[in-house]
């Protein structure tokens, strides 16, 4: 017991004189010790830093007067590792931190890049200046047809079968949402691709092939032209030989000099095309007071106010007064036409109903030049394309169902010619008579085989189809391969095809279902305060 307490005694009083040894009087550590300990005395008290690990031998235990501990680090590793963890301070007293002039610049910039894109139409001037802007490049457009690029991409098309890059790719599902979802106006002005001088002034036109183009999902617009993009053209300087792809005759030339289709013209031209023509018969024995079924130019113009308001189109359409695209109503050269120069004479509903056909026949004929080949015919796979170009299939069904085609007629391809194709035209104007009587056959067990499917169409819709059309429609649409038609899948895609996807309303649905959920909640309002 007494041997222990003198041993405390011994190490009490030698680590005293080695702190005295080590410690100045004045309260401040030696340099040694300073840059190797890590211990600071500051009002007479002892300090140390946070820990640092050392081995267990190297560590003295000592007490000071004031009864603190101090820990001594006298073989302490002067690594990088623990170097970096010294304590240090930054933003001493709180003051602000410097950015430097780079981040000062780049804040300003994205500043103005925010207020510019959202306040001054940033998006749509940047698509200009990266566009071929037809007013500020007149040398490079004034004098070229409007359709010469389209045909330069079609005979290239003709040429040699490429594939569509992903980039293409892109910009035609882009151009399908537009056909789809936007106002008749922003169609107008993307397809269309030409800019004429009249009296003065620059008004936008379209020619038949864009017309065709606006309605047909997939056909990708000429590179340089899109949206308030166009060729400039002065009848006064350059020649009015321009190639419409049109005969001399055709219904194209009805609506003005070349064949070019004005904004009114592509208002009317859609009502037309997207209304029935049980429709018109209706709509004509309504206007028509004294019974003589004839209506004159006023009439006719409350007949189109109408049915327009009925037709997707329509209810789209808002008169744009910044582009310039209002519908002014029947141009003059189609009022001369069905009404005469005088516009005194009266239009009978047959007449009329002649136009509408006389339209469909040119746009079908436009339609089948895109895929000839030779000998005036299309193959079986174009014409199998065109069918399903409304159908909104799924790519891979619709790959899938092409390529069956495509096996079955690649030794012996014997072509459709344009004949078969306006006889198939004729058979869908009949598709909904056609839709009964297959449902009345497949009520009464009957297979839907080439044979009735011929006779349907010669009983009902008084068309008769080829051999070779039924049976290249048959090998499209049999996905079992047992030589029966899946009807309910054939007619929706015919309905489809008939009507050009002008049917569908433009628009994704959203104001519809804001629409349903305000009727929603005013009918439950009023019952709960009922």
């Amino acid at each position: 017991m007494l041997a222990a307490s003198r041993y405390r005694t011994i190490v009490r009083n030698g680590l005293r004189k080695y702190s005295e040894a080590v410690i100045r009087p004045h309260g401040t550590l030696s340099s040694k010790i300073s840059r190797t300990s890590g211990v600071h005395l500051l009002n007479g008290n002892i300090h140390k830093f946070p820990r640092i690990s050392t081995s267990g031998f190297d560590r003295i235990i000592l007490d000071s007067e004031n009864s603190q501990t101090l820990v001594l680090s006298t073989n302490f590793t002067t690594s990088s590792k623990n170097l970096a963890r010294r304590p240090h301070y930054v933003r001493f007293g709180h003051r602000k931190e410097k950015f430097a002039i780079g981040t000062h610049i780049y804040m300003y910039y994205l500043s103005f890049m925010l207020v510019f894109l959202l306040f001054f139409d940033g998006f749509g001037r940047i698509q200009k200046w990266l566009g071929v802007d037809a007013a500020t490049k007149t040398q490079e457009v004034e004098g070229k047809d409007s359709s010469a690029v389209s045909e330069s991409d079609e005979e290239t098309g003709k040429k040699k079968k490429r594939k569509i890059g992903f980039r293409d790719r892109k910009i035609i599902e882009y151009e399908n949402r537009i056909r789809q979802y936007s106002t008749p106006d922003k169609i107008f002005r993307y397809f269309a691709t030409l800019k004429v001088k009249c009296e003065g002034d620059w008004e936008v036109f379209m020619t038949p092939q864009d017309f065709v183009r606006s309605l047909t999902p997939g056909i990708k617009q000429p590179e340089g032209l899109g949206l308030d993009q166009f060729r400039k053209f002065d009848p006064q300087k350059d020649s009015m030989e321009m190639k419409v792809a049109v005969g001399g005759d055709s219904i194209f030339y009805r609506l003005g000099e070349g064949g070019l289709i004005s904004f009114s013209d592509y208002i009317f031209l859609l009502t037309v095309l997207s209304t029935p023509p049980r429709n018109f018969q209706i709509a004509f024995q309504m206007f028509d007071l004294n019974g003589d079924g004839e209506v004159d130019s006023e009439e006719f113009d409350k007949v189109q106010q109408i049915l327009r308001s009925q037709t997707s189109i329509g209810m789209r359409h808002r008169d744009r007064i910044v582009t310039g695209n209002v519908n002014k109503g029947m141009s003059s050269a189609l009022t001369s036409y069905f009404f005469g120069k005088e516009a005194k004479k009266k239009l009978t509903v047959e007449e009329f109903l002649d136009f509408q056909r006389q339209l469909q026949r040119e746009i079908l004929k436009i339609e089948f030049n895109r895929f000839v080949i030779e000998n005036d015919k299309i193959s079986e796979k174009d014409f199998c394309k065109a069918l399903l170009t409304y159908a909104g299939l799924p790519d891979s069904k619709k790959n899938r169902m092409l390529k069956r085609v495509r096996r079955k007629f690649k030794e012996e391809p014997e072509g459709i010619s344009f004949e078969d194709y306006i006889s198939f035209w004729l058979f869908l104007k009949s598709i909904h008579d056609v839709d009964t009587a297959l449902s009345f056959y497949h009520l009464a067990g009957v297979s839907i085989d080439m044979e009735t499917f011929k006779h349907v169409a010669k009983t009902v819709a008084h068309v008769e189809l080829s051999d070779h059309v039924i049976d290249v429609v048959f090998t499209l649409f049999d996905e079992n391969n047992d030589g029966e038609l899946s009807n309910k899948e054939f007619v929706n895609v015919m309905k489809r095809r008939l009507l050009r996807g002008l049917e569908k309303p433009k628009d994704t649905g959203f104001v519809k279902l804001l629409d349903a959920m305000w009727k929603c909640a005013k009918n439950q309002t009023s019952t709960f305060l009922e």
